[in-house]
């Protein structure tokens, strides 16, 4: 396996990519901020902290991997030769040793600890001892694995409310589901009748899976499978699919239930707060890396 590295323009990295990709074999590409820990880093939209969008990096890295040092020296002299490609320098062709990918992936994925007795475990690791409740799930399609804040959160509210008496929650919707992780959640701490929604079948299959794995009962489906109201709903996505389902999740949660809401950004609260105020009064819970979750309690 060859690499060969790239610096490229923010206006030719989607056309450095596109024809690593489609015209000259590569097997895959990446792309990274050719700044990345010095002062000139920026960052890109959708990050903590960032005041205005950016399409993309002043300076990229465009990294493509070749089966042979011939093929990447042949794709890189057809790609430097192209008139809109003056700007794109190469950096290296380098040869990359074997590696063992899957030991490789799987030393990426480690335990997580949610609270000190409710653990993240991936199946190649044994429980801590000090876990009591465990949520065994590995990396795979679906969004939910429990490295990211929001969905650290959102389990760290389940805990903390579960310990009250989770057996409440008769019935709970994770609404955009993923992986299944909030609803697995839910019923380790008592949670019965749950339904897993998403639009995409790949983590409705994903969900399915991960509850058969951690014998749990729950039903995924497509967002039209969920009926009626419930005494808990979750919606960890981003805020502007959020704010638009707003009349859609309150519709769900009954009388004296909960809706937890997460994939927002701490300066993104109070868009959240009006777009969900002519149902459900909304407030800041938790805050972590940027991120913060969102609980409104419905009057009963």
């Amino acid at each position: 396996m060859v690499e060969l590295f790239f610096l490229a323009p923010q206006d030719c990295v989607e056309r450095v990519s596109d024809a690593l990709i489609d015209e000259l074999g590569a097997l895959s590409v990446s792309v990274e901020d050719a700044d990345a820990n010095t002062d000139a880093e920026q960052p890109v939209f959708g990050e903590p902290g960032m005041l205005q969008p950016n399409e993309g990096w002043q300076r990229s890295g465009v990294k493509a991997l070749f089966e042979t040092d011939a093929l990447a020296v042949e794709a890189a002299t057809l790609l430097l030769a192209q008139d809109w490609a003056q700007a794109v320098a190469l950096q290296s062709i380098l040869p990359l040793q074997e590696q063992d990918w899957v030991r490789l992936t799987q030393s990426q994925f480690t335990p997580v600890a949610i609270t000190p007795d409710f653990w993240i475990v991936p199946s190649w690791h044994s429980p801590p001892a000090a876990a009591t409740r465990v949520i065994r799930l590995d990396p795979g399609l679906a969004f939910g694995t429990g490295t990211h804040p929001t969905t650290r959160m959102c389990l760290r509210w389940t805990a903390r409310q579960g310990a009250q008496g989770g057996a409440r929650w008769t019935r709970v919707l994770d609404y955009g589901c993923g992986s299944g992780i909030l609803a697995i959640g839910a019923a380790l701490f008592g949670a019965t009748g749950i339904d897993a929604v998403d639009i995409d079948p790949a983590a409705i299959a994903s969900a399915k899976a991960n509850a058969d794995h951690n014998r749990v009962m729950l039903r995924a489906g497509l967002p039209e499978s969920a009926q009626g109201a419930y005494p808990l709903v979750f919606a960890n996505i981003l805020a502007s699919p959020l704010k638009l389902l707003a009349p859609v999740l309150c519709s769900h949660v009954e009388p004296g239930g909960d809706l937890v809401l997460a994939g927002i950004l701490d300066r993104q609260a109070d868009e959240l707060m009006r777009a969900y105020a002519p149902w459900i009064a909304l407030e800041v819970r938790d805050l972590e890396e940027g991120w913060i979750l969102m609980v409104g309690h419905r009057p009963g």
